[in-house]
């Protein structure tokens, strides 16, 4: 006992002589825990909602008026045809499309009901879920407030994801994790690894440069990245059956402008560490969790408070969960994805930049 007690103060004595690690150990977790509190929530409110109004009476507009003045719902476009319906949904700007047929008024005054159509983005089974059954419970109170016979008759359709499996919504954000965890940890347990063992001495007394040196080191891990890509896609599409509806080159090649996010922040970990431990620690606390907490792999960013929503738009987790699931259920291509990809290009260059004049600031 006495030796098991020498051993706790010790290891708490080396606590403390590590400055860095303590910030991680006491404040991540209050962090985590304030994200979380307000982040974690499966309430579905504001809803994005697309309009498509045919029959351009007072009754459609009662309709959409009647939708669209709870918080259930946020009319976020209106177009004139369906036809413009389906680049809101591929684009994710809507969750929800309402379509109201021309002859809805006169089908009502002649009390039969008005057929309404309503599509749902499948792509997010929540969501898609959540919005239908509140407008089928919007619809039927509208119906309930004529006082007579059902008055609206709901067809609803979903897309993307038909039988609205949460599998298919859920296993692309896990394969962007699995991506996001490989890649940014294994660079910065290595490059930390260097530094402990002294081979990173080794290292600066050769010929290379500091960019050849970063390149060397980060180059064979972006390759473990794809070969853990290539090795659970099967699983992916062959043990989930989760359709890959787009191109499986263009899903290949947009893995790498969230490569350069995911090895830039290892690199930077790697510079912000002195031990393995404190690598760990700090990719995984601070910047591993809160990104998935804040992608919108499992909590919609719409329901978060505003601030935390600003928050997502520097989080490249966010942007590699839409690509995946745009090019898996939807099918889109780069036309559709292209402000995904834009932003992943720029985080990753910023976050490869600051990596890097930390780690020239350590090598001098």
């Amino acid at each position: 006992m006495r030796s098991l007690l020498n051993l706790l103060v010790k290891e708490l004595l080396q606590l403390k002589r590590d400055p860095k690690i303590l910030p991680i150990l006491f404040l991540a977790p209050v962090l985590q825990l304030l994200i979380l509190g307000y982040a974690a929530t499966t309430d579905i409110k504001q809803v994005e909602l697309a309009v498509c109004d045919l029959d351009h009476t007072a009754a459609s507009r009662e309709l959409v008026e009647h939708l669209t003045s709870s918080t259930y719902f946020r009319e976020v476009a209106r177009v004139s045809s369906q036809d413009g319906l389906d680049p809101l949904l591929e684009a994710g700007v809507a969750r929800l499309a309402l379509t109201i047929p021309a002859g809805y008024q006169a089908d009502r005054l002649s009390g039969r009901p008005g057929p309404v159509q309503v599509l749902a983005d499948g792509s997010d089974a929540m969501a898609g879920t959540t919005g239908l059954g509140y407008a089928l419970s919007a619809l039927q109170t509208e119906s309930v407030r004529a006082g007579v016979r059902p008055q609206v008759e709901l067809r609803p359709k979903v897309l993307y994801n038909p039988d609205l499996l949460s599998r298919n919504f859920m296993v692309p954000g896990v394969l962007a994790m699995i991506s996001m965890v490989m890649t940014m940890m294994l660079t910065a347990m290595a490059l930390v690894r260097e530094r402990e063992v002294g081979t990173m001495e080794q290292l600066l007394v050769t010929p290379l440069k500091p960019a050849q040196l970063i390149v060397g080191k980060l180059v064979p891990y972006a390759l473990v990245g794809f070969v853990e890509i290539l090795t659970a896609l099967p699983v992916v599409l062959f043990w989930f059956h989760v359709p890959l509806r787009g191109s499986l080159a263009l899903l290949l090649a947009l893995v790498v402008p969230f490569m350069l996010c995911t090895l830039g922040l290892g690199l930077l970990v790697s510079t912000l560490s002195s031990t393995q431990q404190q690598a760990m620690m700090l990719a995984a606390f601070v910047f591993m969790l809160p990104q998935i907490y804040l992608s919108g792999f499992i909590f919609p960013i719409q329901n978060m408070p505003r601030i935390f929503q600003l928050a997502t738009y520097v989080v490249p987790l966010r942007y590699f969960v839409v690509i995946l699931r745009g090019v898996f259920l939807k099918g889109v291509g780069l036309a559709t994805l292209w402000p995904q990809v834009a932003a992943l290009l720029v985080l990753g260059l910023m976050i490869l930049t600051l990596a890097r004049l930390r780690f020239r600031q350590q090598l001098g």
